[in-house]
C-alpha cells in the first residue's frame, strides 16, 4: 500500500527541484551566450573594416571611387525559454516509482544591425580632409618606425632654399624628388634607432607688457590663474608671462636646449604652415647633423594614401632606394611602402586576402619580416583616427544587447 502522505511531499518537492535545476541553466546559458555573441560582433566589425580597406586599394588600383560602408549600431535581443514538467514512468506510481521530471532550455537571438555609408560632410572629415601633424607623433609615441610612417602618411618634403622651398614629392614617378625623400626618412629612421630623434612640442614663454592701472585684489588674482605677473618699474607696467605649448618639431636635439629666442623663431617658421604640415629641424653639431634638414613634411589625407598604394601596385612601382653615404646603416628598407598584389586566385601563403571584380587582393610576409603586417595595421588605425568628436556617434558602433 502506497503512503499518501510521503507521495504528497514528493509532489511538493518536485517544482522547488525543477525550479532551481532551470534558474541553473538559465545562469549558466545567458552570460555564456552574451560572451559569444559581443566576441563575434567585434569579430564580424573588425573583418568588415579590414576587408575595405584591402578593397578601397583596389579599387584606388583601378580608378573607381573609393567607398567605406560602417556599422553604426547592432542591438541584440536573447529570449531565454524555459520548460518544465513531470510525467509518471511507464510502470506508472503503483509500480514503486516516483513521478520523472521534464525541464530544458531555448535560446532564440534576434539582432538588429544598422549599416550606414560614409558620405556626405562625413566622407569629406574622414577621407578628404589631410591628417594632422598630431596622429602622425602619437603613433610615434606608440613605438610606430617613422620611416613606414612618412612614407605612408607623407606627400611630400619642402626643404628650405634661401627665401623659399624645393618641394620633393613621395611619388615614383617624381625621379629626382622621391629618391630625395625615400633618403631622407631613412635618415631620421636611422636617428629613431639610435634613440638620437626626438619629436616634441615647443613650449614657449609669451610675454606681454600691461600698462599699469590699479588693480583690485580679485582683479589680480585673476590675472594671476593664467599669467605669472610681475611689475616692472622702470617702463611702469604689469609684464605678464605665460608658458605656450607650440607646434610640433622632428629634431636631432633637445628643443628645450634652445634659447627662447629660437624657439619663437622656430615656431614663426612652422606657423606659417597648416596643421598637416610637420617641420623638422636636423641641425649640424648633433648626431646625425652632417646630414642637415631643414622644411616640413606634408601630410596626406586618407584618400591620398589609399591612391597612392593603389598606384604604386602596377602603375608607378616603387623602387629600391639606397640610404644616403652619410646615414649609415639601416634596419629596415623595403621596396613598397605596403606590398598588396592582385592575383587570379588566393595565394595560399596570404595573411589577408579578399576577392574583388574576380580577383584576389592579398598581402603576405616573408619569413622573420613584419613590414607588411605593420603597414597594414597602420592604415587600420590611421582610418580609425579620422574619427572626429562631431562623427563619433555614427562612426562607432554601439552593441546594445537586451535579454
Amino acid at each position: 500500500m502506497i503512503n499518501s502522505h510521503h507521495t504528497i511531499k514528493k509532489f511538493r518537492l518536485w517544482p522547488i527541484l525543477i525550479g532551481s535545476v532551470l534558474t541553473s541553466l538559465t545562469g549558466c546559458f545567458s552570460p555564456y551566450s552574451l560572451e559569444k555573441a559581443v566576441v563575434a560582433y567585434d569579430y564580424a566589425i573588425t573583418n568588415t573594416l579590414v576587408d575595405q580597406l584591402l578593397i578601397n586599394i583596389a579599387r584606388a588600383h583601378h580608378h573607381q571611387p573609393v567607398h567605406f560602408t560602417g556599422v553604426s549600431n547592432i542591438a541584440a535581443t536573447f529570449d531565454f525559454r524555459t520548460f518544465a514538467g513531470a510525467t509518471p514512468p511507464l510502470g506508472g506510481i503503483d509500480g514503486g516509482f516516483s513521478l520523472s521530471p521534464l525541464f530544458g532550455a531555448s535560446i532564440a537571438e534576434n539582432p538588429t544591425i544598422s549599416i550606414s555609408p560614409i558620405d556626405g560632410e562625413d566622407f569629406t572629415q574622414r577621407l578628404l580632409t589631410p591628417l594632422q601633424e598630431s596622429k602622425l607623433t602619437l603613433l610615434l609615441r606608440q613605438g610606430v618606425d617613422i620611416d613606414l610612417l612618412l612614407r605612408l602618411m607623407a606627400g611630400e618634403l619642402r626643404i628650405f632654399r634661401g627665401e623659399g622651398e624645393i618641394a620633393y614629392y613621395n611619388t615614383p614617378s617624381d625621379k629626382i624628388g622621391y629618391p630625395f625623400f625615400r633618403k631622407m626618412v631613412l635618415h631620421l629612421s636611422q636617428l629613431q634607432d639610435t634613440n638620437q630623434l626626438y619629436v616634441e612640442p615647443l613650449v614657449l614663454e609669451r610675454e606681454w607688457s600691461l600698462p599699469f592701472s590699479p588693480l583690485s585684489g580679485e582683479d589680480f588674482a585673476t590675472l594671476e590663474k593664467t599669467y605669472e605677473v610681475t611689475y616692472d618699474r622702470p617702463s611702469t607696467a604689469y609684464i605678464l608671462k605665460k608658458r605656450v605649448v607650440g607646434r610640433i618639431v622632428i629634431t636631432n636635439y633637445d628643443p628645450d636646449l634652445l634659447s627662447s629666442d629660437e624657439r619663437l623663431d622656430l615656431q614663426k617658421k612652422a606657423e606659417r604652415w597648416p596643421p598637416n604640415d610637420l617641420l623638422v629641424d636636423i641641425r649640424p653639431g648633433f648626431p646625425g647633423g652632417d646630414l642637415p634638414i631643414q622644411g616640413d613634411f606634408r601630410l596626406r589625407s586618407f584618400h591620398a594614401i589609399l591612391n597612392f598604394l593603389g598606384r604604386t601596385m602596377e602603375e608607378e612601382p616603387e623602387y629600391h632606394v639606397d640610404p644616403d653615404p652619410l646615414t649609415g646603416t639601416v634596419t629596415e628598407n623595403p621596396i613598397r611602402t605596403f606590398d598588396i598584389i592582385e592575383t587570379a586566385s588566393r595565394p595560399t601563403e596570404a595573411i589577408l586576402s579578399v576577392p574583388y571584380e574576380g580577383e584576389y587582393y592579398s598581402f603576405s610576409d616573408h619569413v622573420n619580416d613584419s613590414w607588411n603586417q605593420e603597414a597594414f595595421r597602420l592604415l587600420y588605425q590611421l582610418f580609425q583616427m579620422t574619427v572626429t568628436e562631431e562623427l563619433k556617434g555614427a562612426a562607432a558602433p554601439s552593441i546594445t544587447i537586451a535579454k
